[in-house]
C-alpha cells in the first residue's frame, strides 16, 4: 500500500520502493507551488516503484502528468531512474547540478566496453585480485545490463532560489557521496514552528543513522586527483551551521537537530581515518586495506558490486590521509601501496 506522510506546508512524501535493496525506499517529495507539484528525486525506474510514484500523487491531490518540474539531488538511480519518464508524461522540466549531470552525460554517450576497461584499471590499479576483475575483462553490455539516465534540462545553481512559483527553495552544493550532490533549503517557516532555519531536503548528504557512501566518480579522460572525502567534510559542517529545524532526507525518515548528526558524522570519519593509520603501519592497496576495513558484514560476505564500492571507499579515506600528510604512496609500488607517516 502507497505510503504518503504530510509534513505540513505544502509539503508531502511518498516511499518509493528500491527492488531488491535493503534501503527499502526512496522519499520521493512533493513540494506544492503556484505552477503545480515539483518533486524532489523521483525513485528507482521500475514499473512497481512508477505504479507507487503515481498512486502516490493522486493520493496528494495532484498526478503524474500534472506535475511542473522535478529537482534531481543527485545522480543515483533510486533518485533520478524515474525522471525521464515523468518529463515524458508532463512535460516537467529536470534539474540537476552540472558535476552530476557530465556524470549522467558520459554514462549516456559512452559505450559500455568503455566502463569497463576502465573499471578493470582502476581496479587492477587498486590491487584487486585476478578473479574479481576477470568477469570485467572483455565484458558486454549483455553481461551486465545497464542504463541511460535521462539528462537535464536546467542546471542547480549552488545558492541560488530555484524557479518553484510560491516558494523560497535554495540550492546547496554538498558533495562527497557524488560530485554534484546538492541539498535543498526551504527558507520558510517551520509549519509547526520549531525553532531553527527553515527546512532542508538533504538527498543522501545527511541521513538519520545511515553514514553515507563517499564515492569516486571520476572521468577517464581527466587525470585530476579528486578529494571526495574532504568535500563531504566541509559540506557537512556548512550543513551544520546552517541549523535547520527539520530535515527531510531521501531515507529512513524526518529528524531534528541536524548539528548533532553532523557532528557524529565527523567523528565517525575522524575515527576511521585514524583507524585506517593503525592498519597502514606496513603498506596496502586500496583493494587491501577494504579488506581489513570494519564493513556492515564480513568480506568474505560482500557482494561482488558492494566490493567495488567499498574499495572506492577506502582510497577515498586514502586520499584524504594524503592530502593531510599522514599518509603517502610507496614509491615504485605496483600496484600503489600506501603507508602511514
Amino acid at each position: 500500500m502507497t505510503q504518503v506522510t504530510d509534513h505540513g506546508g505544502g509539503v508531502r512524501s511518498i516511499r518509493v520502493p528500491i527492488p531488491d535493496n535493503p534501503l527499502g525506499h526512496t522519499l520521493v517529495y512533493v513540494v506544492d507551488t503556484d505552477r503545480g507539484a515539483v518533486l524532489i528525486d523521483t525513485g528507482w525506474d521500475d514499473p512497481t516503484s512508477w505504479d507507487t510514484l503515481a498512486e502516490g500523487l493522486t493520493a496528494c491531490g495532484t498526478s503524474v502528468a500534472e506535475v511542473h518540474g522535478v529537482v534531481i539531488t543527485h545522480h543515483h538511480p533510486d533518485h533520478h531512474g524515474l525522471s525521464g519518464k515523468v518529463r515524458e508524461a508532463s512535460g516537467a522540466w529536470l534539474a540537476m547540478h552540472a558535476a552530476d549531470a557530465s556524470i549522467v552525460r558520459r554514462t549516456r554517450e559512452n559505450r559500455p566496453e568503455r566502463w569497463f576497461a576502465y573499471m578493470t584499471a582502476k581496479l587492477t590499479a587498486a590491487g584487486a585480485p585476478e578473479e574479481h576483475v576477470a568477469p570485467l575483462r572483455g565484458a558486454r553490455s549483455s553481461t551486465f545490463p545497464g542504463f541511460s539516465p535521462a539528462l537535464p534540462d536546467r542546471e542547480i545553481v549552488p545558492g541560488e532560489l530555484l524557479e518553484l512559483p510560491g516558494r523560497r527553495l535554495r540550492a546547496i552544493w554538498t558533495p562527497g557521496h557524488t560530485p554534484g550532490h546538492v541539498c535543498l533549503h526551504l527558507e520558510e517557516t517551520h509549519p509547526a514552528q520549531l525553532p531553527g532555519n527553515g527546512r532542508l531536503f538533504s538527498g543522501d548528504h545527511l541521513l538519520p543513522e545511515i553514514t553515507p557512501h563517499i564515492g569516486l566518480y571520476e572521468d577517464p579522460d581527466d587525470a585530476t586527483v579528486t578529494d571526495p572525502l574532504g568535500d563531504y567534510l566541509d559540506s557537512l559542517e556548512r550543513v551544520g551551521r546552517l541549523a535547520p529545524a527539520e530535515v527531510l532526507p531521501a531515507h529512513q525518515h524526518a529528524f531534528a537537530d541536524a548539528p548533532s548528526r553532523v557532528g557524529e558524522l565527523l567523528t565517525h570519519h575522524e575515527d576511521r581515518l585514524t583507524g585506517l593509520l593503525t592498519l597502514l603501519s606496513a603498506p596496502l592497496t586500496p583493494w587491501q586495506l577494504a579488506e581489513r576495513m570494519e564493513w556492515n558484514r564480513p568480506w568474505d560476505q560482500i557482494p561482488y558490486g558492494s566490493r567495488n564500492i567499498a574499495v572506492s571507499e577506502a582510497e577515498a579515506h586514502v586520499r584524504r590521509l594524503v592530502k593531510l600528510g599522514r599518509a603517502e604512496a610507496v614509491t615504485g609500488s605496483d600496484p600503489v601501496t600506501y603507508v602511514a607517516v
